[in-house]
């Protein structure tokens, strides 16, 4: 499977790209593995669960009293997938009636940055982007 750009492989791109290079891959290819991560936190539901944790961990009923607008479902199957991928994890607390929380792991946190950019830019540019219904 070749993710790698011509100008990852060592070819002549006129010098712009190899100077902006970051890994070996490249998303431009349809069979990249990098989209698979963009695709897991381009979704609203793991940018707003993401930053809602960057505060550190909460409990399910937290988050879920939190997070405007999400469906117990929906929450449930965000903190699945974004543990499954190694963004969060469950930690299972010793108490009555038996509870849980979720944190970052240090991959999670280290999207943390770019998710906060994300949120911020958005809140800014809101009014913005909603556009004129008039």
């Amino acid at each position: 499977m070749n993710t790698r750009s011509s100008g990852q492989n060592g070819g002549d791109d006129g010098g712009e790209a190899a100077d902006h290079h970051m890994s070996d891959y490249d998303v431009f290819l349809s069979d990249c593995p990098a989209r698979t991560a963009l695709d897991l936190v381009a979704d609203t539901w793991s940018v707003v669960v993401v930053y809602g944790l960057g505060r550190g961990p909460h409990r399910y009923s937290e988050l879920h009293a939190r997070i405007g607008g999400i469906s117990k479902k929906m929450l449930t199957q965000t903190l699945r997938k974004l543990e499954r991928n190694r963004l969060i994890e469950r930690r299972v607390l010793a108490t009555a009636p038996a509870g849980a929380e979720y944190r970052l792991t240090p991959l999670g946190r280290s999207l943390l940055g770019p998710v906060t950019v994300l949120a911020g830019w958005a809140e800014q540019h809101a009014e913005e982007l909603a556009g004129d219904d008039d």
